[in-house]
């Protein structure tokens, strides 16, 4: 497999064969993350691919994923790289008193042996050969927003220690969103941007399909449009395409044929996975499922 396809429509082809069915603005957005390259922002609801498509980018041109999972209280030390204290400590019990006093413990104890990569020291060293997740970015604060922000821009990092580690080449980098949080501008102006939402009923099935073959046509085309009858409640959390597959496959496990309402009711876990919610849901399953 090439480490960068020739045109948009290679790059479908390459994600379908992988498994990811893009459409053409997210491949156009994924191709022109790839050739400029530029780090690209994945927005959309929950469960619609957009932590897929750095899995399956990785996977198709042979790259390394390295995922940064963010969170609230997530800092620089976590993200980048830590010393191994332990080890430093079992260092200094072995070294003699005289390395001690002649100053050398420093030099022995801040070097490569003690050094813990975190995923964005471990990006900027793997470089081209990666593609680096920074998944859920909103759910980081604003101050390790802005400290991504230089870390995008140079690809590099400036240990005291050891010295400065720059990227050859810079890795293929996708950043998602919730909106749990309005991102600032300063990130999405280094970013490329693209919005995904959810697909239609006959784009999903499609999808559907691709990730679970062996499912029957018919019972993957009534869970869709189950699914999308979902969506138009007033839920907490509409499900998201994973949620789909998920209930295909639930079904589908179960001998299911055709989903009925009690089907439907029995695997509702699968779906929807907020307690108010499967009350309402439990009230319209017979709309839900008529039909489907």
């Amino acid at each position: 497999m090439a480490d960068h396809p020739r045109n948009v429509g290679e790059l479908t082809d390459v994600l379908r064969r992988g498994g990811y069915l893009a459409d053409r603005g997210l491949a156009t957005a994924l191709f022109l993350s790839m050739s400029l390259p530029r780090p690209i922002l994945l927005e959309g609801e929950v469960g619609v691919g957009k932590t897929e498509a750095a899995k399956v980018l990785a996977e198709v041109f042979g790259r390394k994923l390295i995922r940064l999972q963010c969170y609230e209280g997530i800092d620089t030390h976590q993200a980048l790289y830590e010393w191994d204290y332990a080890r430093q400590m079992l260092q200094i019990r072995a070294l003699s008193e005289h390395q001690i006093a002649a100053g050398d413990a420093v030099d022995t104890l801040f070097g490569p042996k003690f050094l813990l990569e975190r995923p964005l020291l471990e990006a900027v060293r793997a470089g081209g050969r990666a593609v680096l997740l920074i998944d859920e970015v909103d759910r980081a604060d604003d101050e390790f927003e802005a400290f991504l922000l230089e870390i995008l821009s140079d690809f590099q990092v400036s240990i005291p220690e050891i010295g400065t580690i720059k990227a050859q080449t810079p890795p293929l980098v996708v950043l998602t969103s919730n909106r749990t949080r309005e991102l600032h501008d300063a990130l999405k102006r280094r970013c490329l941007y693209h919005w995904i939402g959810y697909p239609s009923a006959a784009r999903e099935l499609e999808i559907v399909l691709i990730r679970e073959p062996g499912v029957p046509q018919a019972l993957a085309a009534q869970v869709v449009a189950a699914v999308h009858r979902l969506r138009e409640l007033d839920l907490a959390k509409p499900p998201g395409v994973a949620e789909t597959i998920d209930w295909v496959r639930t079904v589908d496990l179960l001998g299911g044929t055709d989903l009925d309402p009690q089907l439907a009711g029995d695997t509702l876990g699968a779906v929807v996975k907020d307690r108010d919610d499967l009350d309402l849901v439990r009230d319209n399953l017979e709309e839900i499922t008529s039909g489907a």
